[in-house]
């Protein structure tokens, strides 16, 4: 039995190279202040390609915080602080344009009609979570956000999922925690949640399927896999996941 679900947001709400390649490029050229070599420097330094427009499985901007981009990029910018730096690292991601993985108005909607509650567990600020969400017009059917600034610490630490869990007042075991890293996975497991992983970010689906209950090409596929008692089918990875996962992105 599902009670609850809790997404991560970045490559699982929305797409992470759709949403993020041409926010990063725009913001490492603005750090740079137009310089194409130094932008390129800045971005190897965040795990981002500046040559392909793409991001390195391991990147910051993938399954790390803010911190992480901070510690990274701090010593490369002259007279930057370390809140300086958060603050405009904040303020530009909350005006990254995102692209829905699926449409998620009616697909939020229909979780809701299930009597689910449903949450967002992000490493990105807090701050930007409920921009990107507040822009998708979905901010309001989320029962509960937090962001790796919240207090609860970030993934893959079990902090957000069992806040979610208790506000819910739902036992870990009746929550499904949905994302696209293994930071998602392996802090939804750590709480004692059922693990969905989907294929709307960088890592693949063998990658992610020795850590998942279930690994499907998107959220949108989840709903087939709720009976009409909100029971979870596990039986396995979903078909269309080996196509999508042929068609990820190669970085």
């Amino acid at each position: 039995m599902i009670s609850g679900i809790l997404f991560d947001k970045d490559g699982t709400l929305f797409d992470f190279q759709v949403s993020w390649s041409g926010w990063a490029r725009a913001f490492l050229g603005e750090l740079a202040g137009g310089d194409d070599r130094e932008a390129a420097r800045l971005g190897a330094l965040i795990g981002y390609d500046w040559e392909t427009s793409g991001f390195h499985p391991d990147s910051h901007l993938i399954s790390g915080t803010d911190e992480d981009t901070v510690t990274a990029l701090l010593p490369e910018i002259p007279g930057a602080t370390p809140e300086s730096l958060r603050s405009r690292i904040s303020l530009a991601a909350a005006t990254a344009p995102m692209a829905e993985a699926v449409p998620l108005v009616p697909f939020l909607a229909a979780l809701k009609a299930r009597g689910l509650r449903i949450g967002v567990a992000t490493n990105d600020s807090e701050y930007s979570a409920r921009a990107h969400l507040e822009q998708a017009g979905i901010l309001e059917q989320f029962d509960f956000v937090a962001g790796a600034d919240s207090g609860f610490g970030p993934k893959p630490g079990p902090g957000m999922c069992l806040a979610f869990a208790e506000a819910m007042g739902l036992p870990p075991a009746e929550v499904l925690m949905v994302g696209d890293s293994l930071h998602d996975l392996h802090a939804g497991a750590a709480a004692g949640m059922r693990t969905l992983g989907v294929l709307t970010g960088l890592a693949e689906a063998h990658v992610l399927a020795p850590h998942a209950d279930v690994v499907l090409p998107d959220i949108g596929a989840l709903l087939d896999r709720l009976d009409s008692a909100n029971r979870l089918d596990a039986s396995g990875r979903d078909d269309k996941a080996t196509q999508t996962e042929s068609d990820s992105v190669a970085i």
